[in-house]
């Protein structure tokens, strides 16, 4: 129980504080007068004063509360290293034996683990969301048990009480890491991209230790290529994609024995290989109504280079026009047939038939262009069933059609086979079309489907219509129509025919996506989007998941349509994931290219050093021995060797208050009146000795 002294006043104060002041001047008066009962009744004066002022004694009863210490426990990644672990639990078991052992003490713990999304250690955001569960007053201290490696700092709160910092780690702990300092998203195929990477050393590097190091580089999961780089310097490292779309490329250091962990010594990422510039050749056998079809079709693209040449005058036309007047340029054939031709991508004859404008050894180029990875659109008209049919050419070598001199007119709709409807090139395209389905086309050559062949439309009396193939290295299609421009006419509702040509456009020129047999992961967070697209009627059976740690899983994609199959996987880790399917084979990082929580590995105060100085608190290590804790006085210095401190904050409640007057308001008036009556016969003894006196 404790005592105080209020007052409780019966007036306002400013009105007994003006009474104050008549009192001192009524009594400053009869003082210069020579009044001999000046001082009692100023006595008396006061007395009122004090009644009117009402002082009262106020007793409480206060229950004292628990001094509050904060403890914060580290649970993020890097705590896993080394002895990090048993020595956070060896710190905090020794921490709440002490604190028990405190008068009037008590422990609040919380943890700290990673961050979602790759944001490290928030540590700070921890301690600061321990304080404001608790009254700040009844804080006494707080201890983090860290290895130091925080990602908040902005976020550390105002301390009320001393911060101590136990730390993990031993001061013998050295690591090396690999950093990806630059690695661009996209790069253009055929060209080197530079990538910076640099291997570094951290904390007490033992003697030994070489200035060089193993880094070995895989692309797509392949089998690695080791180089010896030094330690300690930016590495400047051209790589060429391989391929379009996403490339995996995966570096990794060797590990070194002593070195704290692995975690780091590798980093995974993902370039997307583009093309720079497509050149396309097309050329046009004579003017019709379908060959703006693909310039327009070529041109609207602007990644697209295209050199189109349209034959407007055959050779054996004999009309008495000289030959330099024939065309503004002249055809280049042998340096597009010959010295260039290795540089296209794509090659269309668009109703091309042989004149003699292109030799036989021009046409034997084509095709041993095809075979060696190149590609090759024709698109047929009804030339292609005649004696001077491409089909007649060298070309026949890779064409993946045979063809009869028949030519089909009349109206039929295109629509996809049983293998259109699962190709890449087509598939979906009937969702595209107008309801009452494709417009009708009303010419198309009769051919028949040989060799790898791969029949994905058809037309007229159930025939051919688009046949793809692959020759060699390189692919091959066949149009058998020159009337693929009614659907872009909108004719009867029109057709995809856009989006068709463009796909079967990307097809010949190898885009992934595109791909017949394809086995996708795209990463989004910790899920990976699984697909499979297959033109086999069969199913292709589970896929093989490889984890980053070297387990495998087996996952059953169902069918969502014609040859589509997907499923999603949640990654139990990040790190690299191997898929496998049969033949085929596709890697795919999850998480980020090199944790945060693994960029510094090395334990060490000095982040926090700032924070906890401002509080008078200290850092000291596990290793060196659990601390003591001992109680200081607020604002002195909380820690030194082998112990911290905590400042008791003696925090209560009140549970009752009772107030009661220091005298009863009939005693005042009683002594006030007993004052003025001593007042009142001094001074009339006064007076009655000077009558004498006189």
């Amino acid at each position: 129980m404790t005592g105080a002294l209020i007052l409780d006043p019966h007036l306002p104060l400013l009105v007994i504080a003006g009474l104050a002041m008549l009192a001192v001047l009524l009594t400053g008066y009869a003082l210069w007068r020579g009044l001999a009962g000046w001082l009692p009744r100023a006595a008396a004066a006061f007395i009122l004063l004090v009644a009117l002022a009402n002082p009262s004694l106020q007793q409480e009863e206060r229950a004292p509360l628990t001094d509050i210490v904060i403890a914060v426990v580290d649970e993020s990644s890097s705590q896993t290293v080394g002895t990090r672990s048993a020595q956070t639990a060896a710190a905090l078991a020794r921490l709440r034996a002490e604190v028990a052992a405190l008068p009037n003490t008590e422990l609040r713990e919380v943890t700290a683990q990673d961050a979602p999304g790759d944001g490290g250690t928030p540590l700070m955001a921890a301690l600061a969301e321990a304080l404001a569960e608790e009254p700040r007053a009844r804080v006494a201290g707080a201890v983090l048990i860290t290895d130091g490696q925080v990602h908040d700092l902005d976020l550390a709160p105002q301390m009320p009480a001393p911060l101590h910092v136990l730390l993990t780690g031993e001061t013998a702990d050295w690591d090396r890491r690999l950093i990806i300092r630059n690695a661009p998203a996209f790069a253009i195929l055929g060209e080197p991209v530079a990538l910076t990477l640099r291997v570094e050393d951290q904390g007490q590097v033992p003697e030994g230790v070489g200035g060089t190091a193993q880094l070995s580089i895989a692309v797509d999961g392949g089998p690695p290529d080791w180089y010896d780089v030094p330690v300690g310097e930016d590495l400047e490292l051209p790589v060429t994609l391989p391929h379009g779309g996403q490339n995996i490329i995966q570096f990794q250091v060797a590990v070194t024995d002593g070195e704290l962990t692995d975690r780091n010594n590798a980093s995974v990422t993902a370039i997307n290989g583009v093309r720079d510039r497509l050149r396309v050749l097309l050329v046009s056998g004579e003017p019709h109504a379908g060959e703006r079809v693909w310039r327009n079709l070529l041109k609207s693209d602007p990644s697209v280079d295209l050199v189109h040449f349209t034959i407007l005058r055959p050779p054996e036309k004999q009309d008495g026009i000289p030959v330099e007047e024939l065309s503004l340029i002249a055809f280049p054939t042998r340096e597009l047939f010959v010295e260039k031709i290795d540089e296209f991508d794509l090659i269309i004859f668009d109703r091309y038939r042989l004149r003699g404008i292109l030799p036989t050894s021009y046409l034997e180029n084509v095709r041993d262009y095809v075979t060696q990875g190149g590609t090759v659109l024709v698109a047929a008209g009804p030339e292609f069933g005649t004696a001077d049919s491409l089909w007649r050419s060298p070309l026949a070598d890779i064409l993946p059609v045979d063809t009869t001199s028949r030519v089909l007119e009349g109206g039929f709709r295109p629509k996809l086979t049983d293998l259109g409807q699962r190709h890449p090139v087509t598939q979906g395209l009937e969702a595209l079309g107008p309801k009452d389905g494709w417009g009708r086309w009303f010419r198309q050559i009769e051919i028949s489907a040989r060799g790898a062949g791969q029949v994905v439309m058809q037309g007229a009396e159930g025939k051919p219509l688009l046949v793809l193939a692959r020759e060699g290295e390189g692919r091959v299609a066949v149009l058998a129509s020159d009337h693929a421009w009614l659907w872009g006419r909108g004719y009867e509702g029109g057709g995809p025919q856009l989006e068709l040509l463009r796909r079967l456009a990307h097809w010949m020129l190898k885009e992934p996506d595109l791909e017949e047999e394809i086995l996708t992961a795209l990463p989004e967070d910790q899920t990976l989007a699984i697909t499979r697209r297959t033109v086999s009627e069969l199913d292709p059976g589970p896929v093989t998941i490889t984890l980053p740690d070297g387990t495998t899983t087996p996952l059953v994609l169902p069918q969502i349509g014609p040859g589509h199959y997907a499923a999603e996987f949640a990654a139990p880790m990040v790190g690299l994931y191997r898929l496998q399917q049969g033949t085929l084979e596709t890697v795919v990082a999850v998480g980020p290219p090199a944790p945060k929580e693994f960029e510094e590995t090395i334990a060490s105060g000095d982040k926090l050093a700032p924070i906890v100085a401002a509080s008078n608190g200290g850092i000291l290590r596990i290793e060196a021995g659990t601390p003591d804790v001992r109680a200081v006085g607020e604002g002195r210095m909380a820690a030194g060797r082998g112990w911290i401190g905590i400042t008791p904050r003696g925090a209560y409640v009140t549970q009752d208050i009772r107030v009661a007057a220091l005298l009863p308001g009939w005693a005042y008036l009683l002594l006030a009146a007993a004052l003025a009556l001593t007042a009142w016969l001094r001074e009339g003894r006064f007076a009655m000795g000077r009558q004498r006196a006189l």
